[in-house]
């Protein structure tokens, strides 16, 4: 084997390199738990653990000063792996050991999976409302809506990340294209009577030659949420047919006609359709008796299944989810008066991984346990 090859092979088996990255972990946890304080939960997650590097920012720079989530747990991946190959012995005096480090393996790839591909959404019910959607709290999308038939909407949804690059956009389902001309974060929606020292407005048509659009400092707080804004100028083989102001803040779609049909234009939280709904029969809010303690949160809901026919109730409550058809729906919160149910929706497939990586690690250790203790009794019994 060539030197730099075993030395590379040396580096990557060594218990040294499992110590320095387990305390690069716990540094890594330390500081992001400082960090929440100021960010949040889901941004420390995006820059902490669901990253490579961490940056920092240094005026108008992002400088990287500290491995990311996925570069240790890489790392640990790999050497744990490696130290399996060239270290560890192959019988069945180990075999506890493999179990409960291929459990440790899978723990560390399910994480990376589910930090990939989760989704969560939340779902909003009045007590009799029907819904086959459920809308993020975090993400946001740009509707363009064809509502000329009165049964059906036809809906291309166009990401925010695009909308915020400037990105032009067109559509085979679209005749004109979408041009973004400004971008806000987050922002404040004001009508112009209002804001008497705003600007003039670059929109031309909709509401947005009577708002003004305020730009606002990002926010992190858990109990907040950014409010972006966006001028859009739609483009037809004519030209422009003019610009638009968008925002989650104005609630309902602004309509217009062109090419013989009826147009709308919304930016709203991004959605997530499924091809049956869920009705909200009842939700209940249980307290102790004499106490304003909560006892019980729970949504008894009917799911709609998409071909018709006949459906079925469902209790949701704390600790008890409906699983169906792929998503997760819990008991999250509630509002108005105990009359709306807030369910958090979550598409995760490898959902199921957490747990099998939990049962292998604790039957390896258990195994490994009574194998030590069946040696130790034949050592014994010469004696």
């Amino acid at each position: 084997m060539p030197p730099f090859i075993r030395q590379l092979r040396n580096l990557f088996v060594s218990l040294r390199l499992t110590v320095v990255l387990l305390a690069l972990s716990i540094v890594l946890v330390f500081w992001a738990t400082l960090d929440q304080v100021h960010l949040g939960v889901w941004a420390v997650q995006q820059k902490f653990f669901h990253s490579f590097l961490v940056f920092v920012r240094l005026g108008d720079l992002r400088v990287p000063v500290y491995p990311g989530g996925y570069t240790i747990g890489g790392l640990l991946l790999v050497n744990l792996i490696s130290a399996h190959a060239y270290r560890f012995r192959r019988g069945w005096g180990k075999a506890g050991i493999w179990i409960a480090h291929t459990g440790l393996i899978m723990l560390l790839v399910g994480e990376l999976v589910s930090g990939l591909v989760q989704q969560d959404f939340q779902m909003r019910l009045d007590e009799g409302e029907t819904k086959n959607f459920s809308e993020s709290s975090l993400l946001n999308e740009l509707a363009v809506i064809d509502a000329t038939d009165p049964n059906f909407d036809e809906v291309v949804a166009i990401p925010e990340s695009f909308v915020a690059r400037g990105t032009v956009l067109q559509n085979p389902r679209l005749p004109f294209k979408v041009v973004p001309r400004g971008y806000y974060e987050n922002s404040a929606v004001q009508l112009r009577s209002q804001a008497p020292g705003a600007p003039p407005s670059p929109a031309t048509q909709g509401m947005g030659p009577q708002l003004a659009v305020t730009p606002l400092e990002v926010t992190y707080r858990q109990d907040e949420r950014n409010t972006p804004a966006a001028y859009v100028e739609l483009v037809g083989p004519e030209g422009s047919l003019g610009t638009w102001t968008v925002s989650t803040l104005l609630g309902n779609p602004q309509a217009f006609p062109y090419a013989g049909r009826t147009w709308k234009l919304v930016m709203r939280p991004k959605r997530l359709y499924e091809p049956y709904s869920l009705t909200l029969e009842k939700f209940s809010h249980d307290i102790y008796p004499g106490t304003d303690i909560p006892k019980n949160f729970s949504s008894r809901v009917r799911i709609n299944p998409a071909g018709g026919g006949e459906g079925r109730e469902v209790l949701i409550y704390m600790n008890n989810p409906l699983r169906y058809d792929g998503l997760t729906y819990y008991q999250a919160s509630f509002e108005n008066n105990d009359k709306t149910t807030i369910l958090q929706v979550v598409r995760n497939p490898s959902w199921l991984v957490p747990y099998i990586a939990c049962a292998a690690i604790g039957l390896g250790l258990v195994v490994q346990f009574l194998l030590h203790l069946a040696a130790f009794g034949r050592a014994r019994r010469p004696a």
